[in-house]
């Protein structure tokens, strides 16, 4: 089986960039930040038009027509240039929730588990819930993804919340949300060795720049195998389908994100903690996305299962 991305879908990669290079660069992204804004309506409206929510609708339906392997490296480009938004929820929503697909419509998701909500202000629709539920605003990391705590009346937590994300959508709902968010930290990751790397060679110390340092020049290689093996195991996954290989991925790609921006942050030194330098963005929205759809410890045990059911036990008659 190849998993090498085709012809067309290294097109779909380069347009995707080039798009989001344009319209959400990194002046874009720090304006975001100041401003508070966490979803910029004329951004998503562009993304609808250019197919990115009804990417694997089926064209009879007004889709692209694509499958997740295209959806895969799609995503990951939204992950390097750290598109905020709920761009996961929209997507599955795409085909379910009046406007999703085209754009003009803004879903977010119970995709954290317990009772807390992403986007909740922002968004339209909840997907698989009747009408909007009423949320507290709490603090959250990330600046560009705010967070709600969504109660009932009486105080319980809202229908489908607790106590975890399975128990508000079916199986599929999270594989595909969990694979799709793998891939946004995928490409966070990604970004975030280029950050490093270029930071390396343009910061001098004792004369010369500090990537010539051996401690240095391990971090970033050290960044650069978990992100490309995350990536591998995020392409496979989108190709098989498989829910262990979708864990897997998940699992893997969570570390890459959240560990390479840290080891990111290590190489800018000081200069990483500052609220200037876009490495702390990286960090924040990892740490984020690796409570959404699937935690570490829910991959965990779906392997483990998978492994146990896969093991040949020993005959006690002999």
């Amino acid at each position: 089986m190849d998993f090498q991305p085709t012809e067309d879908q290294r097109n779909l990669r380069a347009g995707v960039r080039d798009l989001l290079e344009g319209r959400y660069g990194r002046e874009a992204l720090r304006a975001s930040v100041d401003s508070g804004t966490a979803v910029d309506r004329g951004l998503w409206r562009e993304l609808g038009a250019a197919g990115f929510f009804a990417l694997r609708l089926p064209e009879s339906e007004g889709g692209v027509g694509l499958g997740l392997p295209e959806a895969a490296v799609v995503f990951e480009e939204a992950g390097r240039a750290l598109v905020p938004g709920p761009l996961v929820a929209t997507h599955l929503a795409a085909g379910v929730v009046p406007g999703a697909a085209a754009g003009t419509a803004v879903v977010t998701a119970f995709d954290l588990g317990g009772d807390l909500v992403a986007y909740l202000g922002e968004a339209d629709a909840v997907l698989g819930a009747d009408g909007l539920p009423d949320g507290e605003p709490v603090r959250a990391a990330d600046p560009l993804t705010p967070l709600h705590r969504v109660r009932r009346r009486g105080g319980a937590a809202a229908p489908g919340v607790a106590p975890g994300v399975g128990s508000a959508y079916g199986a599929a709902y999270v594989a595909e949300g969990a694979l799709l968010t793998a891939a946004l930290q995928v490409g966070s990751a990604l970004r975030t060795v280029e950050l490093a790397v270029r930071y390396a060679g343009e910061r001098e110390q004792f004369g010369q720049p500090i990537g010539a340092f051996q401690a240095v020049k391990h971090s970033c290689a050290q960044m650069l195998v978990r992100a490309e093996v995350a990536r591998t195991a995020v392409y496979a996954a989108a190709v098989t389908g498989e829910p262990g290989e979708v864990a897997a991925a998940k699992l893997l790609a969570d570390e890459a994100a959240v560990r390479g921006a840290r080891d990111c942050l290590q190489v800018y030194g000081g200069m990483g903690f500052t609220w200037e330098a876009d490495v702390h963005l990286h960090l924040k929205r990892a740490w984020v996305r690796a409570e959404q759809w699937r935690t570490a410890a829910e991959a965990e045990e779906l392997l483990a299962a998978e492994l146990l059911d896969s093991a040949e036990l020993p005959d006690p008659a002999g």
